[in-house]
């Protein structure tokens, strides 16, 4: 079916602050008021003089059906013929409007007219340097996605969803042991409404009894965490402590997980599939990465399957989807990959075939196993298509009676490969320099 022809004329976005019209340079509103048809929220547009004023906005007034994404090239379509305005919070392209219809129209197809977002509102507020401020927004999200952003020192704006966001906040808080972060929230940043709550120097999560007020709120976090907290303190960099993850002995160890994560290379945008997920730890610690990262974890027992999403809600990244069935059955029908891990399940019939196959050009496969059954299958695929094949062994200092020894875990051998950009001949292993198998 053909796609639907692009509007006549560029689109244009209007952010408006909290001042509404009155904050808007002279090209924003001579765009609002030449525009035939104007979409945009109900907030939006009631912001917005009206139509008979001196100095109104004549066109036809919409609001966004929900769920948003899908009216888009719709609305588009319908009045393609006219002069279409839309309008936004701040500046359409943080976290705005603005990128689904670039992503519709492409960046000469839209023309945006920012206003001060929201996050530089805040930070002037507060005296924060913008580049040093982490941002989370929690509208249309989960709240378990803040926990990533959690680190002791660490300021973070929240963008809320809702009235009641600055509660829910402070109870994550307290659940993840960071009770002591000092949280303010600024409604109504920027226009005659504008508020502060939470005193100058903030409120700890763990005392925040503040009623619900202005839905139109970014929440201010101070991060500390409690050092008498439960639990394990979660860095950046893979290999998180095993007891972070609810498992029932099925998980990629830690130092071993670290290793695996380095060869599997994450990097934005990019998706993951995990087979054989297990406790998921290998998905959860890609999409801890980096927020763009994408992952898909393959478990056929649905215990398993539900374990993976509780760690994954637990962990910041409830955006993992889990698959519940058996590899290579349960991979038809999944997008495209650009890495693959298989952690389990290797002799299974065709389970390898099928994801060397479902790899594109560069996109990269590790497997990690135990057995002697799996290591033979990863030799004949090195010989086959190259790659390293290493061996890791972890030894762990244990009281030997009154003295310490060395307990050693069983080894466990990692193939890594890379997917060639063309057919060819496989690269000679390291240790086969002349290219002749042994």
């Amino acid at each position: 079916m053909p796609a639907d022809p692009p509007p006549r004329h560029p689109v244009t976005v209007v952010g408006l602050g909290a001042d509404g019209w009155a904050g808007l340079t002279e090209p924003a509103r001579a765009a609002l008021r030449a525009a035939e048809v104007i979409i945009g929220g109900r907030r939006q547009l009631d912001l917005l003089p009206p139509p008979d004023a001196t100095d109104g906005c004549p066109g036809e007034r919409l609001t966004w059906p929900s769920p948003l994404r899908p009216a888009v090239p719709r609305l588009l379509a319908v009045h393609r013929d006219r002069r279409i305005a839309v309008t936004a919070s701040g500046d359409p392209m943080h976290f705005g409007i603005g990128r689904a219809l670039v992503e519709e129209l492409g960046p000469d197809g839209v023309r945006v007219l920012p206003h001060s977002s929201s996050i530089s509102l805040a930070c002037a507020r507060l005296g924060w340097p913008v580049e040093d401020t982490g941002v989370v927004t929690l509208v249309g999200r989960p709240l378990a996605s803040l926990t990533t952003a959690l680190h002791p020192g660490r300021r973070v704006l929240v963008l809320s969803a809702g009235a009641d966001t600055p509660a829910r906040v402070a109870g994550l808080l307290r659940e993840r042991g960071f009770g002591p972060t000092r949280m303010r929230v600024l409604e109504q940043l920027g226009g005659p409404g504008e508020r502060p709550v939470g005193g100058a120097g903030g409120t700890p999560a763990s005392e925040w009894d503040e009623p619900a007020g202005d839905p139109l709120n970014v929440v201010a976090l101070e991060c500390r965490r409690d050092p008498a907290a439960p639990g394990p303190r979660l860095g950046l960099v893979p290999g998180l402590p095993d007891d972070a993850y609810e498992h029932d002995g099925q998980l990629t160890k830690r130092y071993v997980r670290a290793v695996t994560l380095a060869a599997l290379a994450p990097a934005p945008g990019e998706l993951l599939w995990d087979v054989g997920g297990g406790a998921g730890s290998v998905a959860v610690e890609w999409l801890r990465a980096h927020p763009a990262c994408r992952a898909v974890t393959v478990e056929r027992d649905p215990d398993r399957a539900a374990r993976i999403a509780r760690n994954a809600e637990c962990l910041g990244v409830p955006r993992l989807r889990v698959v519940t069935g058996t590899a290579p059955e349960a991979l038809a029908g999944l997008p495209t990959p650009d890495a693959i891990f298989i952690g389990g399940g290797l002799t299974a019939p065709g389970l390898l075939d099928a994801c060397w196959e479902a790899l594109p050009p560069g996109g990269r496969l590790v497997a990690n196993t135990v057995t002697l059954e799996s290591e033979a299958l990863l030799a004949e695929r090195r010989r086959r298509h190259g790659g390293e094949l290493i061996r890791l062994q972890l030894g762990r200092a244990r009281a030997v009676g009154g003295f310490t020894g060395w307990t050693q875990a069983m080894p466990v051998t990692q193939w890594s490969v890379t997917r060639p950009a063309a057919p060819g001949p496989a690269a000679p292993a390291p240790d086969n320099p002349g290219g002749q198998r042994p």
